[in-house]
Order: structure tokens, then sequence, then C-alpha cells
């Protein structure tokens, strides 16, 4: 039986600090790896490719982990190994495995952005959309009960992907769809794991989780950027190692930019994990969780459209936004009213002595 004590019911209202905080650095991640990549930092005369800018953007993220989950004192969480003699964190096989699933999210979030002729808001409704329908998905696989409510918002997530495409031709080359893919399928085994291993009333086994987890996914990232720019002949490969050996020397505004980018990205992977891994149901913390980075991406939007003068969201865009919002409302409103109802409930259940010294209090 789960406690009610004060602290317990506090955490069930921290998926909502964790929100914010996705949202508070998803923002200039977004808005900032736009302006990289169509060049509208003064001084820029052209924008940076996605695959050039993702390795400094990738070993800011492991810097930004490593501080992160030594200032939280969390590596005490990992598993543990030895080797000649000295034991070392260490993953299992299926943080692991979710780890490179992860590695996987955040070069293609980054990517998403960097496409020509494509917007933030679009590619938002592509990806956090798709997400939002594999929700009910996972929990259906993981023998958790859908309820109603999840079919009327996986009708409505795919009503506002129609809606994003509807009157618009948009310039999807064979890399941008594969991007969208290889997140979609990523996602879809990163929240089979955690559903499995993590989303229980045990918070240690919520950091474990996270810390194994972070611990492979950044390192994994910089080891397949060296390993993709550096084997590679490929413009891609090129590209890459362009941003290992080159990009440093451009301006240090733009370097600075970048490096903010990667850390940003950083937070919103730890904010972002924090609200997924929360011990609720997949089709309560996932509408949480894209809620957070679609409000963002309409926020990054309107930044660049009042600073930098780029196209305002299109109406079959915001269209789209409000009706993942209105999904996300219709996802959510179940487990909040149970919130809600569950002291009223446990206050009838209660003695009546105890009851009448709490209308007394």
């Amino acid at each position: 039986m789960e406690s009610d004590s004060p602290s317990s019911r506090s955490n069930d209202y921290m998926i909502w600090w964790y929100a914010f905080g996705y949202f508070a650095a998803y923002v200039p991640y977004s808005a900032l790896t736009k302006a990289l990549a169509d060049g509208l930092v003064p001084g820029m005369t052209g924008g940076i490719a996605g695959f050039e800018l993702l390795p400094s953007t990738a070993m800011a993220s492991l810097v930004g982990m490593f501080a992160f989950v030594s200032a939280m004192g969390w590596w005490k969480f990992a598993g543990r190994r030895k080797f000649l003699g000295v034991e070392f964190p260490c993953p299992t096989k299926w943080t692991l495995l979710s780890g490179f699933c992860t590695a996987a999210i955040i070069p293609t979030t980054t990517l998403a952005y960097t496409f020509t002729g494509v917007s933030i808001v679009f590619m938002m409704l592509l990806m956090r959309g798709g997400v939002l329908v594999i929700a009910p998905i996972v929990d259906i696989f993981s023998k958790r009960k859908v309820r109603w409510t999840s079919w009327v918002a996986l009708a409505l997530a795919l009503s506002a992907l129609f809606v994003g495409f509807s009157g618009k031709s948009f310039e999807m080359t064979l890399v941008a769809i594969l991007t969208v893919a290889i997140y979609l399928a990523a996602y879809f085994v990163r929240l089979r794991f955690m559903t499995r291993l993590a989303k229980s009333n045990d918070p240690d086994a919520k950091k474990r989780y996270f810390v194994e987890e972070q611990m492979v996914a950044t390192p994994v990232l910089v080891l397949m950027l060296l390993l993709t720019g550096g084997m590679g002949t490929s413009a891609v490969a090129a590209s890459t190692w362009s941003g290992f050996t080159g990009f440093f020397s451009q301006p240090s505004l733009i370097v600075l930019i970048a490096i903010s980018i990667g850390l940003f990205s950083q937070g919103t992977g730890i904010f972002g994990g924090l609200v997924l891994l929360d011990k609720r149901e997949n089709t309560f913390c996932v509408p949480v969780n894209r809620a957070s980075s679609v409000l963002a991406g309409l926020a990054a939007t309107l930044a660049l459209w009042f600073f930098a003068d780029k196209k305002f969201p299109s109406n079959p865009e915001l269209l789209g936004a409000l009706i993942i919002i209105g999904a996300i409302a219709v996802l959510s409103a179940p487990s909040l009213m149970e919130n809600r109802r569950a002291p009223a409930i446990r206050n009838e259940k209660r003695p009546l002595p105890d009851r009448l010294a709490i209308i007394a209090d």
C-alpha cells in the first residue's frame, strides 16, 4: 500500500516541476539549434549542417551529464563491477540497451531542427505526436491497463498529424524521414525498458535506472560520432569529422552557442527522463513530457519570429499543436482527478474520531 505521508503526496507533484525544467531547457535548446542551422547568429554567412553541429553539442552533453550526476551524488545508486580490484559503476544489460536508445534519441532530436524547409513545430508534431501514440501501445505490451481516454487521445494525435500535413508541401528528405523513424523506434524500446525496470514505488530503482542509462547514452553518442566521422567517406562523415576538427575554429560566439545547445540538450534529457520515470502509467507520463516539449517548441518558434524575423507558425501547425495539447489534456485528466479524489477517499476510511479531528483542524 502506498504511503499517505506529506512527502509521498509531494512526490506525486514532482513530475510537474520536472516538466517545467524540461520546458525551460527545451526552449533555448531548440531555438539556438535552429538559429545556428539557419545562420541567424550575427556574423554568420551561412547555416551550420546538423552533422557538423553534433560533435560539439554531444561533448558538451557528456560533460553536463557527469556534472549533474556527480553534483546530485547519484553515482552510488548505479550497479557495481570490479575490474583489477577496483569497483566501478556499471549498467545492467537492460540499461545498457536503453542507453543506446537514448544515444539515438539525442542526435535525432538535434538533427530534426536543422533541416531546411521544415519548421520546428512541424517536426515536433511528427516526433511528439508519434511518441504520444506509442504510449498506450507500450502499456498494452506491458500488460498495464489502458483507459478509453487513451484511445480518444490516440485519435486526436493522429488528427493533429493529418492537420499538420494538410495544405503544405514539405521538403522531407530521406535523411529527415529516417531521423523521425529512428527517434520513434528508440523511444518505443526505451519506454518498454523503463516500464519494466523503473516505474515503481522504489525511488532508488528510478535513480539507478536514470544513472545507468545516462552513463551509457552520451559516451556512446560521442563514440558513434567519432566512428562516423573517422571511418566514413560520405558527405555525412566529412561533415561529422569537420565538427570534431574544424568547428572549434569558428568565432567564439558560435562555439559558445553550440556548447550551450549541448548543455540545454542534456537538461532536456535529465528532466524529460525524470518525467518518464515517474511511477505512473505511460499514458500519464508521456503526455506530460510531450506537453512540455510542444509548448517549448511553440515558444521557440515565436522567439525566432520575434527576434530573428523567422516565419510565424502556420495555421495548420498551430491547430495541430493545439490538438496535441487537447490529447494531452484528455490523457492527463483521469489521473489528475484520481489524485484529487484519493485523499477524500482515504479520509472516509478513517475512524470517525480521526475524521472529526481533521474537520476541527
